[in-house]
């Protein structure tokens, strides 16, 4: 069997450009993942930023329009938290400014319904007796979940749990 190595086929720039745009249209990409894909298929560093900003004149990429749909399909898909999404985004190498504004686009009463019912789903299912040794893994497990120690906190004395 073939590896994945030895099914690359070399592109030119023009189907390059294609493919790029069809891999765009399929679901919002960051210009590092573009980039990354670009360096896949092996095409020279002048001819990826040429597809780069071909791609970003044309409106298939957009970083801002990733940052928004990325935080907004993180929280209400896999329930993450404002850290764990800031994490994600700073690792696709969106800027500071764009992560912001895609932080604060999410709703604050569903971000915060979120994490009840995270919360709420957890707490049901640990059957730890003592109450310090259960606050400490409904904190770490919300901690991993991204979400920011001062709400958990919150909740954790507002359900005796603290």
């Amino acid at each position: 069997m073939k590896s994945a190595k030895e099914n690359k086929i070399a592109l030119d720039q023009k189907s390059a450009l294609l493919k790029a745009e069809q891999w765009c249209a399929y679901q919002e990409r960051s210009q590092h993942e573009m980039r990354s894909k670009l360096y896949e298929w092996e095409l020279k560093i002048a001819e990826i930023e040429e597809i780069i900003a071909e791609l970003i004149a044309n409106n298939f990429l957009n970083e801002e329009r990733f940052a928004l749909s990325y935080a907004s399909g993180k929280h209400h898909i896999k329930k993450w938290g404002k850290l764990k999404i800031k994490q994600g985004l700073k690792l696709k190498r969106v800027p500071d400014k764009i992560i912001q504004k895609a932080l604060s686009s999410l709703d604050e009463e569903i971000y915060l319904k979120n994490l009840t019912q995270l919360f709420e789903k957890k707490a049901s299912t640990i059957t730890e007796k003592n109450a310090a040794k259960r606050s400490y893994k409904l904190l770490n497990y919300l901690l991993s979940k991204g979400y920011e120690k001062d709400l958990i906190f919150l909740l954790l004395k507002n359900n005796e749990l603290d």
